[in-house]
């Protein structure tokens, strides 16, 4: 649905409950409510028929062409572009920025004069590899970020960790497009970029693999998601890949620059830490550029020798001091090192006042709370081999079933007292448990298949149409209550239906393509999406109470509200993934897993550092961090 299209069904849907408010005042002018109804009713459809993109399939259902692959390709590398300029400002990659070396195993892409460059001259296929914290990542973003100024005809560079991708059950091309659709739902939008636009966009060459992480693909399966990758995309398609250097040993990418990032010396390590020091932080360091210089190949330079560990020593010893690093008894090798300050960052971040002050966060969280609950996500991460933490796959920390049952009860509770509790004190409340029950039943069914959590697909089908799907269950609707209670409250519920069914599909249609993928967005559009569609239905159900037992009863008008922002509710949300998240953050947190606040705790350890932003997902700053904050998760587990 476009843009336009979308704000007038919204637009529709708002005026239409307005409208059936004011038929409790236009009686008072002689003018029937039951004309009134009858005639918004039939307003409100036809507004529907109007917009609808199903009665118009012809047109917008057919395969995207290559006006609209344009069109998706454009308004894609702009949302692209404003995410990851984003996170390399959140990341520090704007001021100061390590320069980077390597050194070509095959071909001659050239030296640190710029990886875009050096990618244009390499022909578009570059892998690139290095130790943990060499800064492949970050060197994938980078040229991902430069790659988004393109020229017309360009593809577009798209960034994905080859974590999230199981070679044994999806191809990559299918992978890719899956990955697409998830972070840019708009391009489900048949009206504005026609069927399986991502599908295409993937097919025809028109999105750039950035794949980052093979190495974070299990090693029993990395030979043969090398081989799909290979056969995706032969020598004449630009391709980006980044390995770990002894997890690709042996390996070929047809036709690609194989690249290895060097490590820091002592000169650049200097230079970067004074460069993101006070004069007095910078002093506190002197010893140790010290020792860097002579010893070069001392246990210290080892682990300092990457970008990783330089960054997170300079946000460490911001307050500390730096010269403990050198005592041999404490710190014998790198993995102490990099133990010592991975676990600094984490414990430093939180509970200090000044540090929440400086970094703007939202409360100081409790240390050991904070320590433990990250904790719990990164094992969590770990037993299901990812390293993104989508706020959706939350629902994945509790078993299947467990959340399910949980979710269903609680909408039907709701659904089911909502219905109950109007039927009570109508005319016929002898019918009031039966029918809460019937309808509690009914959401509680419903819940569960829609538990499922099955994407949609970029099709349309008459299911997908608004007014049929909105005019029918309407209809019923209002047959039902209107048999019950007269012709004036069965229009007003039929009507109150339809306008809760067509404000679901506009608002689960997105048309931002342009905007950048994030957490906090995707959720947001969530809840807009359920609070919309709990006020409108109250306006109505509040209109038909007043209908039935008159306006002048405002006990009766508010009860009417009260019921229908809790049907309202129940049907709001049974398909987005808002309420999964809700049942499955609840449950964890009373369990103490979790916090009540998550999306502001995860937010904030993204201001801290110790989490990073990639598109619609969270992913710890790196896998070391990740690994070690599990690690002591399954030490705490098993007692050691």
């Amino acid at each position: 649905m476009s843009r336009f299209h979308q704000r007038a069904v919204l637009a529709g849907c708002v005026l239409a409950a307005v409208l059936a408010v004011a038929g409790l005042f236009v009686t008072d002018y002689g003018i029937d409510p039951d004309a009134w109804l009858i005639g918004l009713a039939v307003g409100f459809v036809a507004l529907l028929a109007a917009v609808d993109p199903w009665l118009h399939r012809r047109r917008a259902a057919g395969l995207a062409t290559d006006d609209n692959l344009d069109a998706a390709a454009n308004a894609l590398t702009q949302a692209l572009h404003t995410q990851w300029n984003e996170e390399c400002g959140a990341r520090g990659l704007t001021d100061h920025l390590l320069d980077l070396h390597w050194s070509a195993l095959v071909g001659d892409p050239g030296h640190s004069d710029g990886v875009l460059g050096a990618f244009r001259r390499a022909g578009g296929r570059m892998v690139f590899l290095g130790d943990a914290g060499a800064g492949k990542s970050t060197t994938a973003m980078l040229l991902t970020t430069g790659l988004l100024d393109r020229r017309p005809g360009e593809p577009v560079p798209f960034l994905l960790p080859l974590s999230t991708w199981d070679p044994g059950v999806e191809d990559v091309r299918t992978w890719m497009t899956r990955r697409l659709y998830e972070d840019h739902p708009a391009l489900r939008n048949t009206e504005l970029y026609g069927s399986y636009a991502a599908e295409l966009l993937v097919e025809q060459r028109r999105v750039l693999p950035v794949l980052d992480g093979l190495d974070q693909v299990p090693a029993e399966h990395r030979g043969h998601a090398l081989d799909r990758i290979n056969r995706a995309f032969p020598r004449n398609h630009p391709l980006v890949l980044t390995c770990r250097t002894d997890e690709f040993a042996g390996a070929r990418v047809a036709g690609a620059h194989v690249v290895e990032l060097q490590p820091l010396d002592h000169e650049e390590i200097a230079g970067y830490l004074r460069a993101t020091s006070d004069p007095v932080t910078a002093a506190r360091w002197e010893p140790i550029f010290l020792h860097l210089r002579d010893e070069p190949d001392d246990r210290l330079a080892e682990a300092l020798c990457t970008p990783l560990a330089v960054s997170l020593a300079s946000v460490v010893y911001a307050s500390g001091e730096p010269s403990e690093l050198l005592d041999r008894a404490r710190f014998p090798d790198r993995r102490a090192i990099e133990e010592h300050l991975v676990d600094s960052l984490v414990t430093g971040s939180f509970g200090d006042r000044g540090v929440a002050h400086q970094a703007r966060l939202s409360q100081v969280w409790p240390r050991d709370r904070a320590r433990r609950w990250l904790a719990f996500l990164a094992g969590q991460m770990r037993d299901r081999g990812v390293r993104e933490l989508a706020w959706w796959d939350l629902r994945r920390s509790v078993n299947g079933t467990w959340l399910a049952l949980l979710g269903a009860l609680a909408l039907g509770l709701v659904g089911g007292f909502g219905v109950a509790w109007l039927m009570a004190y109508a005319s016929t409340p002898e019918f009031a448990p039966l029918t809460g029950l019937g309808a509690g039943v009914a959401i509680a069914v419903a819940a569960l298949h829609a538990s499922g959590h099955r994407a949609p697909k970029p099709r349309l089908d008459v299911w997908r149409s608004l007014v049929v799907v909105s005019g029918v269950l309407g209809a019923v609707a209002g047959l039902v209550f209107g048999a019950l209670y007269g012709l004036s409250a069965g229009l007003v519920v039929g009507l109150g239906i339809a306008v809760v069914v067509a404000l679901r599909f506009a608002l689960g249609s997105s048309a931002e393509l342009t905007h950048p993928s994030s957490p906090r967005w995707t959720m947001t559009r969530d809840r807009v999406a359920v609070w919309t569609g709990s006020l409108v239905p109250a306006v109505v159900f509040g209109a038909a109470a007043g209908l039935v037992f008159g306006p002048n009863q405002a006990g009766m008008v508010g009860l009417g509200l009260a019921c229908g922002v809790m049907l309202g509710f129940t049907l709001s949300v049974l398909h987005l993934r808002w309420w999964w998240f809700t049942v499955a953050r609840v449950w964890l947190a009373l369990r103490g897993k979790l916090p009540w606040e998550l999306t502001v705790f995860l937010e904030d350890a993204r201001k801290l550092g110790v989490l990073r932003q990639a598109g619609a997902a969270y992913q710890f700053r790196h896998a070391l961090v990740q690994d070690r904050l599990a690690g002591a998760r399954a030490e705490v587990r098993s007692g050691a």
